[in-house]
């Protein structure tokens, strides 16, 4: 979807602020990682679930909160919309029935962050692209949740890797459904995204870039 959160290729928002030197200078940081990780195990949506929830702050408060903010909207989101708890249970900060949930096992912790949530995929299709082809990507303004940077749509670029098929993540978002689609990496010459700048000719972005984003070979 458009919004806030897809800043690809905009200026005017100054500098990156590169001084943060911890992961967390917070600890309610820390704290809403945790709970985010904690509650992902409870089984109840998958990561591209979870960032389609994050899409959906209002803009105005996106821009003006930090990323661990934007992670804990997400969460609150999906704790009410799958029923986990209410939204006076949130105000409260404590349950207000005897409903609980069966948690994950602090030994098994270890064991589910080691073997880590891999997206490969199987796929009975072949890829319709091969390394070498110059591509133009569709330019379409879905208003749910995509991997497909804005800044991107309606350009074109060389496919210079095949990785395979992945789940695709507007599917796996919108239904929860595991659907395969291959996935490449393209080379974008940084004219062909943003024009004419103060830059080298030969400078260019390498994306990676799932076949369903792709409109056709040129």
């Amino acid at each position: 979807m458009n919004g806030a959160h897809d800043l690809g290729g905009m200026d005017g928002f100054g500098p990156i602020d590169q001084s943060q030197t911890t992961h967390f200078p917070e600890q309610w940081e820390r704290t809403v990682f945790g709970l985010t990780l904690a509650c992902g195990m409870l089984g109840k949506w998958n990561l591209d679930i979870s960032r389609f929830a994050r899409e959906q702050m209002d803009p105005g408060h996106y821009l003006t909160s930090t990323y661990y903010e934007h992670w804990l909207h997400g969460l609150e989101t999906l704790l009410v919309q799958q029923g986990l708890v209410d939204k006076e249970e949130l105000e409260a900060g404590k349950p207000l029935d005897d409903t609980r949930y069966t948690p994950v096992n602090k030994d098994q912790v270890a064991s589910i962050l080691e073997k880590g949530g891999p997206v490969s995929m199987e796929s009975e299709k072949k890829a319709l692209y091969k390394v070498g082809d110059t591509v133009s990507l569709i330019n379409r303004h879905p208003s749910g949740h995509t991997r497909l940077p804005r800044y991107l749509r309606g350009h074109s670029g060389e496919i210079i890797f095949h990785h395979g098929s992945h789940i695709f993540p507007d599917t796996h978002a919108q239904s929860g459904q595991k659907e395969p689609a291959h996935l490449y990496t393209i080379a974008f010459s940084a004219h062909e995204i943003w024009g004419e700048f103060e830059s080298k000719a030969e400078d260019s972005i390498m994306v990676d870039v799932f076949e369903p984003y792709i409109a056709q070979r040129i």
